[in-house]
């Protein structure tokens, strides 16, 4: 990879929608080291959800770089519980975002989709070409759906406005600003929670949901912001790139590390009875590396930090 980059951000105007969330306030955090204007709005100022307050707020703020990482986002259960809402609102988001991009001349667009957009039984590890080769995983179609149109807009206005809009497709994240409702939470910070509680509790064992055999792959958001900003570096093209660990991990093993690092002794209990998603999934990073990033942590390492941050912060109270 060479050194010189294809984008510079040196000065630029960086609008992060969604910059509340675990994946915008990450990107925020990792600005900080560069030279940019940071713009955020909130959504009690502007719905991104409709289209013509973003318009207005987009014509009249002009960004030079936006960083699309707001999205409607839950696991299963919220997954099953809300597919309407994951659906449309995901769509509205990108579709006002990406389009009012493209009428104030935004000169980069990074979209943030997310692995799940790849055939459930897609080959492993995932390329980024397997997209749209075969059936999703019913448990989180909505949302893939959802950001699988996303990334096809950006290659839409590539093609016909010649729009650098380019998208990533980050592995399941975990780190600061995570959602521990245990109600709709990923599997990652409800393992945390419960083992947390359970601790507390003096449990004498501790439930996991499913057959504990699904891999998975897990990467720290703040790792994750380190890649887009790379990325909108040293990145154009239409094609998705892949942004995971390289590390993946069964969640029965998962569990396992968790307790390790919360400290709680008791027995986990598998409940087969509950849903298992997708039995592997795990990103081909190559792409990435290729341009010359290959910064993941440890996964020990960045799930004692994460409960360690999450202490300090009095998530679990």
């Amino acid at each position: 990879m060479t050194n010189d980059a294809l984008f510079s951000l040196d000065g630029k105007r960086v609008f992060i929608a969604g910059h509340r969330g675990m994946v915008g306030s990450a990107i925020a955090r990792r600005l900080e080291n560069e030279n940019t204007n940071i713009l955020t709005v909130n959504r009690s100022e502007v719905d991104l959800v409709q289209q013509a307050p973003v318009e207005q707020w987009m014509s009249q703020n002009r960004p030079d770089v936006v960083i699309l990482a707001a999205a409607k986002v839950g696991g299963i259960l919220a997954n099953a519980n809300y597919p309407a809402q994951f659906l449309y609102e995901n769509l509205m988001i990108e579709s006002n975002v990406i389009h009012a991009a493209q009428q104030v001349g935004v000169q980069k667009l990074v979209f943030l989709g997310s692995t799940c957009i790849y055939p459930k039984l897609a080959d492993q590890p995932i390329k980024e070409e397997y997209l749209l080769t075969g059936p999703l995983e019913p448990t989180n179609e909505w949302y893939a759906i959802a950001k699988i149109a996303g990334i096809k807009l950006c290659q839409a206005y590539r093609k016909q406005y010649g729009s650098d809009f380019i998208s990533a497709q980050p592995t399941n994240l975990y780190g600061p600003g995570d959602n521990y409702d245990l109600n709709n939470s990923h599997v990652l910070p409800a393992l945390l929670r419960k083992a947390h509680n359970a601790k507390l509790d003096q449990a004498d064992e501790m439930v996991v949901w499913g057959s504990g055999t699904p891999l998975r792959e897990f990467l720290h958001v703040d790792d994750l912001a380190d890649a887009i900003v790379h990325l909108t570096k040293y990145y154009s093209a239409a094609d998705p790139v892949n942004v995971g660990s390289g590390e993946e991990i069964t969640i029965a093993d998962l569990a396992g590390l968790v307790c390790e690092i919360v400290g709680f002794e008791g027995k986990l209990v598998l409940d087969s009875s509950k849903p298992d998603g997708t039995p592997r999934k795990f990103s081909d990073t190559t792409r990435l590396r290729q341009l010359g990033w290959d910064n993941a942590r440890s996964l020990k390492d960045g799930v004692a930090s994460t409960y360690r941050s999450a202490l300090a912060d009095k998530l679990f109270d």
